[in-house]
């Protein structure tokens, strides 16, 4: 794959071109009310697929680079660039699943070099809305079906809170739990604190455990920090290579093919990976920061974040198929435990009955 062909389609894709902020606001505004997620034109995908056997509730990447905290004008060209980005992703998820994506008001790129209290004002905002398309989802549209929740970035940002929101111990989310087929939050991080806080966000430790938490960021090795993982900070992941949780490095044999452009064949044995076991970061050797930029100032050198779905495309695209059998077979075989349970106790109370008459008719005989 040519140089400049690779370097167009990631950044006409995510940036077009260095981020224009719009001037500092003295504060960033709280949000009161959500979108209207009962109208349509609020999503980018809405029941694309029908005939999957589960459904997708998928986040959208930062793809606003202008304004100040939030995408408060979700205009039609910014409406595009969401499109493009959750079509890039797409094709992985879409084979198993019914897409479901909602337009939000994000946090633009500019929000990540806010302060803590800004910073927090803008996620808020951006979560009022995602938390409001779920709600409108599962009441309307998902009759019990078992969901896939992925995003990429800031969209696996929302995924994550939206297993704090949802997927807790109440009724709800017991029974949310029980639908959950998987998390893709790759390109973020999930915590110690964050585990312990909230026992529902279960990270991933096999290629097909289902209810858990896929997750990782892809780095040089010489990174030592990034608004993705802070220095200090170290993040559950999984390799998707290898589908281990340790240090075990696997051999770009195992990538069954890297995907920069839905117009060109995959790339198979692109590259290898191991997790740093330090930062819990993914280890890409090999592979040229020249060919494969940062992309944003806001990432370190070293830092492949914007290439984490393309680097292991097929690799995770089979891993969604895999999971979503995995659920099925696994709803599948609870079926039939209840099925023989409820038969054996019928069979028992049938017997039971019997043996009441039989005695009743011996009584009356004797």
């Amino acid at each position: 794959m040519k140089k400049s062909v690779l370097l167009i389609a990631v950044i006409m894709l995510l940036t077009f071109a260095l981020p224009v902020f719009a001037e500092p606001a003295q504060s960033v505004p709280s949000f009161t009310e959500p979108l209207d997620y009962s109208d349509k034109a609020n999503w980018a995908y809405f029941g694309e697929g029908d005939d999957k056997p589960a459904d997708l509730f998928i986040i959208c990447p930062t793809v606003d680079t202008r304004s100040y905290a939030n995408s408060e004008d979700l205009n039609e060209k910014l409406k595009g660039r969401f499109v493009s980005a959750l079509d890039a992703e797409k094709g992985i998820y879409s084979e198993a699943c019914r897409l479901y994506s909602p337009y939000y008001r994000q946090m633009s790129i500019g929000a990540y070099t806010l302060g803590a209290e800004d910073f927090n004002k803008a996620k808020d905002n951006a979560y009022l809305d995602v938390s409001a398309a779920f709600r409108y989802y599962l009441d309307n549209e998902n009759d019990g079906r078992p969901i896939v929740l992925a995003g990429f970035s800031q969209g696996a940002q929302m995924c994550i809170e939206l297993l704090k929101e949802y997927f807790g111990g109440n009724a709800e989310g017991r029974k949310l739990k029980n639908r959950l087929v998987a998390v893709y939050a790759i390109g973020w991080r999930i915590t110690e604190e964050d585990i312990n806080q909230y026992p529902q966000i279960v990270p991933a430790k096999a290629e097909s455990d289902i209810g858990s938490v896929v997750c990782y960021e892809c780095e040089d090795g010489k990174v030592t920090g990034s608004i993705i993982i802070p220095e200090g900070v170290k993040t559950y992941s999984i390799n998707p290579l290898n589908w281990k949780t340790d240090g075990t490095a696997a051999d770009s044999s195992l990538n069954k093919g890297a995907v920069f452009s839905a117009e060109e064949a995959p790339i198979p044995g692109f590259c290898g990976a191991y997790i740093d076991e330090s930062r819990g970061s993914l280890i890409v050797p090999g592979v040229s920061t020249e060919d494969f930029p940062k992309g944003l100032d806001v990432f370190p050198d070293g830092c492949f974040h914007l290439y984490d779905n393309m680097f292991f495309y097929t690799n995770l695209k089979e891993n969604v198929s895999l999971r979503v059998n995995a659920f099925l077979a696994a709803q599948q075989t609870h079926r039939n435990t209840v099925s023989w349970i409820v038969g054996a106790a019928a069979a028992v109370l049938a017997l039971c009955i019997l043996g009441l008459v039989l005695n009743n008719r011996r009584k009356k005989n004797a």
